[in-house]
């Protein structure tokens, strides 16, 4: 069996706080293997967030390791840090952080030129493949929260990640849109190869995962691989 793409061990992250220390991270094992489309649950305050910042480098933990791909991962190095998740990691928000500005096809060339690579039959084509291929030209304030969702999907798969992270991604979306909006990530993801974690408080979504992992105070107290 191949490596893992994502392995940590021992991983914390505490903050020195007026009252104490918060541990909010506090001694974390967790392998993600490439392909896998892992789900983060656990009530407020659980960790899953700094976790997920931790696996996207934006965040750096106290103690641990963090091994990307067979690579230590920098913990000191910020622009180290920075090249990292440029090269590996895309990043889809609760808000979708579109440029209003911006046609859908602009939003998205932008961050292939911030990637350093144009290319606009890419980002149509990665448009289509999210369900857009009709409201290129439209601005984010014409289309719907669900629309607007898809585009910054596309934006982030556009950098060609190695590893898509996603936070509460559907939390300002509808029950329908919501299931929508995950069936086109996944099946975006697995088009282009990518692998993917995301954070969410909706049980629901659960199904759209291959693995749920459930954390409390910022320890993994299950680990379950979900069934096909």
């Amino acid at each position: 069996m191949s490596a893992p793409l994502v392995e940590m061990r021992g991983l914390s992250r505490f903050y020195k706080m007026a009252s104490g220390v918060v541990k909010a991270l506090d001694g974390i094992d967790l392998d993600i293997r490439a392909g896998e489309r892992v789900i983060l649950l656990g009530p407020s305050g659980s960790g899953k967030t700094t976790l997920l910042n931790c696996i996207s480098a934006l965040d750096t933990p106290t103690a641990g390791t963090y091994v990307f791909d067979g690579r230590v991962v920098p913990r000191s190095d910020a622009e180290a840090m920075t090249s990292f998740r440029r090269q590996n990691i895309g990043y889809v928000f609760q808000f979708f952080n579109l440029l209003q500005d911006l046609t859908v096809l602009e939003n998205v060339l932008l961050i292939q030129e911030i990637a350093g690579g144009r290319d606009e039959a890419r980002a149509r084509e990665l448009l289509a493949l999210v369900g857009l291929e009709a409201e290129v030209d439209r601005f984010p304030s014409e289309i719907s929260g669900g629309q607007q969702q898809r585009v910054a999907i596309a934006r982030s798969i556009a950098k060609s990640p190695r590893l898509l992270l996603g936070d509460e991604l559907t939390g300002n979306l509808d029950t329908a849109t919501s299931e929508t909006v995950m069936q086109v990530l996944i099946d975006a993801c697995e088009a282009e190869g990518i692998t993917t974690v995301m954070v969410t408080h909706d049980e629901s979504l659960t199904k759209f995962a291959t693995r749920v992992i459930r954390l409390d105070s910022g320890r993994i107290v299950a680990d379950d691989a979900m069934q096909a």
